[in-house]
């Protein structure tokens, strides 16, 4: 929530202002910034029990941290959730912009993370 007296904010995982609710139960929103070109943004990322995102790249590197439950990625062209390590909550990740990675969760995760725009994702 941001105070608009001060410009400051703070965001619980428990509570995040989600803004799109994708097919695969994922859900995402902007919390910060913008996601325009030359502008750093911090986003949310919530990813159900049981989801695995296929390998993508994105154009910008990404710093993140995991809020809330369990995010698993592995790196490489091949989704192979075995492969996977698990990160827990309070865990810190950066991901090189074009690094080939996969994700997802075993069990609810938030994950928050901060980039500079734009931004977008390529699927392989």
């Amino acid at each position: 929530m941001i105070n608009s007296l001060s410009g400051a904010a703070a965001f619980d995982p428990n509570d995040m202002p989600w803004e799109v609710t994708h097919d695969d139960g994922t859900k995402s929103a902007t919390l910060i910034g913008s996601r325009a070109p030359g502008e750093m943004f911090s986003y949310a990322f919530f990813i159900p029990a049981g989801v695995y995102d296929g390998p993508h790249s994105h154009s910008a590197p990404a710093h993140l941290h995991v809020a809330a439950g369990t995010l698993r990625l592995g790196y490489g062209p091949v989704l192979e959730p075995g492969a996977a390590r698990s990160y827990p909550s309070g865990s810190f990740l950066y991901v090189p912009a074009g690094a080939v990675h996969f994700d997802g969760a075993d069990v609810d995760t938030v994950i928050v993370g901060t980039a500079t725009g734009p931004w977008s994702t390529e699927y392989l």
